[in-house]
């Protein structure tokens, strides 16, 4: 989630840089600045840029002094990709920023326009950081977050069975999280979430590759196809199921005893993720996880063009996986 670099969180603030590539979060801080500059003034003019209208004298004509003292809130969006003049003409403004208005700067980080970033930071922005989630973990994180927000209670099998069946779209997580909380009482709960959400989960890549771990093959293949058939990349799949065996491995060769928040830390495996591949490894042998990693291996070569059907390659990884895992166990 959004997470703010300074202590003052005030989004009247003269300045507010919000950095980073996650779109939703963006989209949260500009909200939050216009809200609040509306709750103080309903007229409050709010113009919202992208870099390529933010052109030379643009700045200046939009920050003119108002006969009416009016408040503005002005949104620039990618203001890594401002032209050089454009950029001298806001560092300018940032000397000598204007009391009624608010400057919003949308930043995706990084090296370019990084002479913008380091003048917005120098003339004391509020900076707000809205880094894309790429971590499972993270996007866990956000969900509960969310629940928290809307004054909601979930367990942690909930959460994270909405995170395996949404995805890493952000903007769906949220939306989901809102219907839940809005058509259900009390704790929410993974029974829940798979009532609502059936069909999607069955879509997620990491649903296939749980399934093939665990040796249910029949549960697996279904699970494939109906990914496949909603537009799930291949390449998602073979890496979820990679990462699926490779966690076996890892947590089999971990010390026995360790703790989950040890093995956690050590690992780089959340605790909940600890305790289901405790689950899942039971009839795991070092042979089998080697098999496994060998049929994943030949599947990703397969879709990544090294074969003509990326669906049988999927299809033959699975059942690969699942036979490793030794499904005659259950």
């Amino acid at each position: 989630m959004a997470t703010r670099k300074n202590p003052t969180d005030d989004p009247l603030a003269p300045l507010t840089l919000a950095v980073g590539q996650e779109d939703l979060l963006l989209d949260r801080v500009v909200r939050d600045v216009v809200t609040a500059a509306r709750a103080a003034d309903a007229d409050t003019d709010v113009r919202d840029l992208a870099s390529e209208q933010l052109q030379p004298g643009t700045l200046a004509e939009l920050t003119s002094p108002s006969l009416f003292s009016e408040r503005k809130v002005l949104i620039v969006r990618n203001a890594q990709d401002l032209s050089a003049d454009s950029v001298k003409e806001v560092k300018a403004y940032l000397a000598a920023p204007y009391e009624e208005i608010i400057l919003v700067l949308l930043h995706a980080g990084g090296v370019k326009g990084k002479g913008l970033l380091d003048a917005a930071r120098k003339a004391g922005a509020r900076e707000v950081a809205c880094p894309k989630m790429t971590k499972a973990a993270d996007r866990l994180s956000f969900v509960r977050g969310e629940f928290r927000t809307l004054g909601r209670s979930a367990t942690p099998e909930a959460c994270h069975s909405l995170v395996d069946a949404i995805g890493s779209d952000l903007r769906e997580l949220a939306s989901a999280v809102a219907q839940l909380c809005a058509d259900v009482e009390g704790t929410i709960d993974e029974a829940v979430v798979g009532r609502y959400y059936t069909g999607r989960a069955e879509a997620s890549s990491f649903t296939v590759a749980d399934r093939a771990v665990e040796g249910r093959a029949a549960e697996a293949l279904e699970a494939l196809r109906w990914s496949l058939s909603t537009g799930v990349a291949p390449v998602l799949i073979t890496s979820a199921l990679a990462q699926a065996v490779r966690a076996i491995g890892k947590l089999a060769s971990a010390p026995r005893g360790a703790r989950p928040g040890d093995l956690a830390r050590d690992l780089g495996m959340p605790p909940w993720k600890i305790d289901r591949v405790r689950q899942q490894m039971r009839g795991w042998s070092a042979d089998a996880v080697a098999e496994a990693l060998r049929a994943v291996a030949l599947a990703d070569a397969g879709v990544k063009g090294g074969g003509d059907d990326p669906a049988y390659a999927l299809e033959k990884a699975v059942v690969a996986v699942s036979r490793a895992a030794r499904p005659t166990r259950r």
